[in-house]
């Protein structure tokens, strides 16, 4: 599939964040608030345009979950990028709610597309054990557990998880859609105030695998399942009921990473492909 884009017009890339409180999530929908849909009407707004210039997004967030490192990407007539390209991110502060920043608008290089091109994403979730809760000031960013978590057990209990697999056990399935990934990191670290924060990291995320990854894995630091628990979870393929998916707004989409310049469009054309595991059809 091609991905040029149309004579006469410039691909933009944006680079943002967000808190997702008080969003419905990314994606546009009638009658709710989200990211996408304050995004396009302030970019409608300041470019003074009469159309909706529709942005596509690299990881499109459930609703409460927050981005630090979110990209995005438009096409823009030349004429308007030409107009207002300059001033575009200064009239965006002014026009855009305080929970949503645009921190850099520039034109993408040949064959970038935020979703295609990407190889990776890099999710956060931090969570307290604290007995006595999370400090009020990080209450909307930070998960409480009210178990005591061993990171040590958690950190070995996701070793068994990494590499590319068939993730449908903690995946929301949709229709059509593949649950292969390849999990490139997950780890634990407990920092000086005490907050555990999970680092996962893969070529993309299916619907709900971060947030079941993790739920599963308190699961195991709280004792309350053994190491191998997670990984044969796993192996059977199937959704466990034990499975938890925390709640979304210990959640942060913290970064996206790109492949150099002149490989985004092989990338973008590969990513596009239906994945299949060694050994498997394809059907």
């Amino acid at each position: 599939m091609s991905d040029e884009v149309e004579p006469g017009y410039v691909r933009v890339r944006l680079d943002l964040s967000y808190d997702g409180k008080d969003f419905s999530g990314w994606a546009k929908q009638r009658e709710r608030r989200t990211v996408q849909g304050e995004l396009e009407t302030a970019l409608r707004t300041v470019t003074r345009s009469q159309e909706t210039y529709e942005l596509t997004v690299a990881g499109r967030t459930d609703a409460g979950v927050h981005a630090r490192g979110q990209v995005a990407h438009v096409d823009l007539p030349r004429e308007v990028w030409a107009e207002h390209g300059e001033h575009l991110r200064r009239r965006l502060a002014g026009r855009l709610p305080k929970d949503i920043r645009v921190w850099r608008v520039a034109e993408a290089p040949y064959g970038f597309n935020a979703r295609f091109s990407a190889i990776w994403r890099r999710y956060a979730y931090r969570v307290s054990d604290h007995p006595g809760g999370v400090d009020p000031l990080l209450r909307g960013h930070v998960l409480w557990h009210d178990w005591a978590l061993d990171v040590a057990a958690m950190n070995a209990a996701s070793r068994a998880l990494l590499g590319e697999h068939d993730f449908a056990a903690y995946c929301k399935r949709r229709e059509g859609a593949t649950t292969i990934r390849t999990l490139q990191e997950l780890s634990w670290v407990r920092d000086a105030d005490g907050i555990v924060t999970a680092t996962v990291r893969a070529d993309a995320f299916c619907h709900n695998m971060v947030r079941s990854l993790v739920g599963a894995l308190l699961f195991v630091g709280d004792g309350h399942r053994p190491v191998e628990w997670a990984g044969k979870v796993l192996a059977a393929g199937v959704r466990d009921s034990a499975v938890h998916v925390v709640r979304p707004h210990g959640l942060t989409l913290e970064e996206v990473g790109y492949p150099a310049d002149e490989l985004l469009m092989a990338r973008n054309q590969e990513a596009r492909n239906k994945r299949t595991l060694p050994g498997r059809g394809c059907c």
